[in-house]
């Protein structure tokens, strides 16, 4: 199980590079864009593995679930991007970055369960 879940997580990671250098690349300025397309699209990935968690193997639940969604989204780098924008005085992107996140997050875990239970 160990050896699945570290692959998940090799992926994840490296997905969540690759994204970072494609978004650097497409959206200059300093919104935190990536952190936010990551954290979304793992919170539906991992509200559609909790939705189908009954259809799924137990090795490709975790490899998926815990591996790739846990390297892939990224509550840290979220954190500090927020303290980063705070600590320039953009209170107004920070408060809107930390809010816009969580409201995301939820909207897209649940999403995820919504359409795995359809």
């Amino acid at each position: 199980m160990i050896l699945w879940i570290g692959l998940g997580g090799i992926a994840g990671a490296v997905s969540r590079y690759c994204v970072g250098v494609w978004l650097g690349k497409k959206a200059q300025g300093t919104f935190p864009w990536a952190t936010l397309l990551v954290n979304l699209a793992g919170s539906i990935i991992l509200g559609l593995l909790a939705g189908y968690s009954d259809r799924l193997p137990e090795a490709v639940y975790r490899m998926l679930g815990t591996g790739f969604c846990g390297a892939f989204t990224t509550f840290s780098t979220f954190g500090y991007e927020a303290v980063t924008l705070a600590g320039n005085k953009r209170y107004i992107q920070a408060f809107s970055y930390v809010l816009i996140s969580v409201m995301l997050g939820l909207a897209g875990a649940w999403t995820g369960i919504y359409i795995a239970a359809q």
